[in-house]
């Protein structure tokens, strides 16, 4: 038995082990085979989708194995043969797909996975739970930073989900264009900026007629002028009243979390340019999501705060994502269900643009055989892993470049992509049989 403290293994369901053992059983586990991972369709609603869980699926790669106490639990249901190969488990096959931050559509070839059949079909669950989580969160994140209009978004979700999904929706949301995050976990693991000052328990800590006043002072103390204080505990004219009091006209933030927004932060506004604070900002939070930002555009607000709306994906928790076999032995293969139809055969994409650098078109092509297209095209594909070693930039790197990468493709799209309304997808997509 494997003694190794691998056992990222079990993060899986259960049919892909008992595939696994039948394969292995009837001889067509090691079997040459293409996996794909893309999505059928965008959540409604949505125009495009940005790509994300790339970096972290890499890494969890390595660790995808089974140690003694993984072998011990599934040996409840496995054969001893299945076993063995379950104990010597590595992935050794070849990974390729859009870049993380990579905007994707319908059909978009997103993960190409090859290798035998046993060692593709095990990483299924894995793939699918990471990418359909972190891309359901970026591509939410994004369309909230597209509606703030260059302003700059907190993410603030943890206490809206789970402690681990928290860690990664906050990284896939910086990904997106967020500034930074309240999650101390996401800031030592990847590096996400970190921000955080008061909640209304620390105010209504302090008791008394000056409660308020007081606690402010007490913030300040420990934090400087520069802090962010909270000022809608109780009635938020008294409260920017205090809020300069205790910390002078160079105080750096006031926060609004409840109240209609727009309103109040035109009154915010005018108090503090008339208390001489004309250089404090002000940060709003409070159930926001991106048509909430949108309309606060034209109010004088400097930052936001976004929690539970962005950590369940803004109304689309899961990005749609399916994982399915495409190729055997060098022969397409694919379903015919009703609604269910996939294209067979290993495929890479295009996108197509005009010459002033807008996008038009995505082309899903049978892999290796790029068509010539009408205007300026972008290759998609890039290589992630090769004979089981990651080859892709990770950590750091990887997710200074998947900023960018959202960046520009957000630039990319016609204007009417940026919709927040409902409508067709910002570019068509077009499929090519292997006959072209």
């Amino acid at each position: 038995m494997n003694s190794s403290a691998r056992s990222g293994g079990l993060l899986t369901d259960k049919y892909e082990l008992t595939m696994l053992a039948a394969a292995l059983r009837d001889g067509t586990a090691h079997r040459s085979t293409t996996f794909e991972l893309f999505a059928r369709r965008l959540p409604a609603g949505r125009r495009y989708g940005v790509v994300a869980g790339t970096d972290r699926f890499l890494t969890a790669l390595p660790d995808f194995g089974f140690d003694d106490a993984a072998l011990g639990l599934v040996s409840e249901f496995l054969d001893p043969e299945t076993l063995r190969f379950l104990a010597d488990f590595r992935f050794r096959g070849d990974v390729e797909g859009y870049p993380e931050g990579e905007l994707y559509f319908p059909g978009s070839p997103v993960l190409s996975v090859r290798g035998s059949f046993a060692e593709c079909v095990v990483l299924e669950t894995l793939a699918l739970s990471i990418f359909n989580h972190d891309t359901a969160i970026a591509s939410a994140a994004a369309r909230m930073v597209s509606a703030a209009g260059g302003r700059p978004l907190i993410e603030m979700g943890s206490r809206r989900t789970h402690e681990q999904a928290a860690v990664a929706a906050a990284r896939a949301a910086y990904l997106a264009g967020f500034a930074a995050t309240s999650n101390l976990e996401a800031h030592r693991r990847f590096g996400v900026p970190v921000l955080g000052t008061s909640a209304h328990a620390f105010t209504l800590l302090h008791t008394g007629a000056d409660g308020e006043l007081a606690a402010f002072r007490a913030q300040v103390d420990a934090q400087g002028v520069g802090t962010t204080l909270l000022v809608d505990t109780y009635d938020v004219a008294t409260g920017v009243a205090n809020a300069v009091a205790a910390a002078g006209p160079g105080l750096g933030a006031v926060r609004i979390d409840s109240g209609e927004l727009a309103v109040l932060a035109d009154q915010v506004r005018d108090q503090l340019d008339g208390l001489g604070a004309t250089g404090t900002k002000i940060v709003v939070s409070g159930d926001l999501d991106e048509f909430a930002l949108a309309a606060l555009r034209a109010a004088p607000v400097d930052s936001y705060g976004v929690g539970t709306s962005l950590v369940t994906g803004s109304g689309a928790p899961t990005a749609g994502f399916v994982y399915k076999l495409v190729d055997v032995d060098g022969v397409p293969v694919h379903k015919r269900s009703a609604a269910k139809v996939s294209a067979g055969g290993p495929k890479q994409a295009l996108r197509v643009s005009r010459p002033t650098g807008t996008v038009v078109e995505e082309v899903v092509y049978p892999a290796g055989h790029p068509p010539e297209v009408d205007g300026p095209a972008r290759a998609l594909s890039v290589a992630l892993a090769r004979r089981g070693d990651v080859v892709a930039a990770s950590g750091a790197e990887a997710l200074a470049a998947a900023r960018d990468q959202v960046t520009a493709g957000l630039h990319s799209l016609p204007w009417e992509g940026l919709k927040l309304a409902d409508g067709e997808p910002a570019i068509p997509t077009r499929v090519l049989s292997p006959a072209g």
